[in-house]
C-alpha cells in the first residue's frame, strides 16, 4: 500500500512547490492575519500583493496606511507578507505588534516551504486575477503602487 501512496505524496509535494504562473487557477486558501485570525482568499480577488522582504513590506504598509478604511476590500485586493525568514522571537515581540497597528489586513506566510508565490529581490509581486485565474504577474516598486489601484 505504501508503495502506491509514495508516488502520489511525492507528486503532490512537487506540485505544491511550483510557483503560480500566468493562467494558473489559484484555489481558495486561508492564511492567518496579523491578529492570528484565519482569513480566506477566494475567487473574488482581483489583485494580490505579495512581499518577501522587510523593505518591500514596509513600502506596501506605508502606502496602504494612507488609504481610506476598506481600501483593499473595495479594490478586491489582499496583501500577503512572507515572514517565514524572520526568527519567531522577533516576529512575536516586534513585528506582529507593529503590524497590529496598521488599519489594513496583512495575511502572513510563516512556512518557508510555501513557495507558491514568485519573488524578485527588492520588488513586491503583483498578481492580477480574474475569477481565480492569474491574468498577469509583475514585480513592482513603491512608486508603482498608486497605479496598481487606478
Amino acid at each position: 500500500m505504501l508503495r502506491f501512496l509514495l508516488p502520489i505524496i511525492f507528486a503532490s509535494t512537487v506540485l505544491l512547490a511550483q510557483p503560480f504562473k500566468v493562467h494558473d487557477t489559484i484555489a481558495p486558501f486561508s492564511l492567518a492575519n496579523q491578529f492570528d485570525v484565519k482569513k480566506s482568499v477566494g475567487k473574488n480577488l482581483k489583485l494580490l500583493l505579495v512581499s518577501f522582504e522587510k523593505s518591500t513590506g514596509a513600502e506596501v504598509n506605508e502606502f496602504l496606511s494612507k488609504q481610506p478604511a476598506g481600501f483593499l476590500t473595495q479594490h478586491q485586493a489582499a496583501f500577503i507578507a512572507n515572514i517565514s525568514g524572520m526568527p519567531m522571537i522577533i516576529t512575536k515581540m516586534f513585528a506582529l505588534p507593529k503590524m497590529r497597528g496598521y488599519p489594513h489586513q496583512i495575511l502572513l506566510i510563516y512556512d518557508e516551504n510555501d513557495t507558491r508565490f514568485m519573488q524578485k529581490e527588492g520588488k513586491t509581486t503583483l498578481y492580477k486575477l480574474n475569477n481565480g485565474v492569474i491574468q498577469d504577474i509583475t514585480f513592482i516598486t513603491k512608486e508603482q503602487l498608486p497605479q496598481v489601484f487606478n
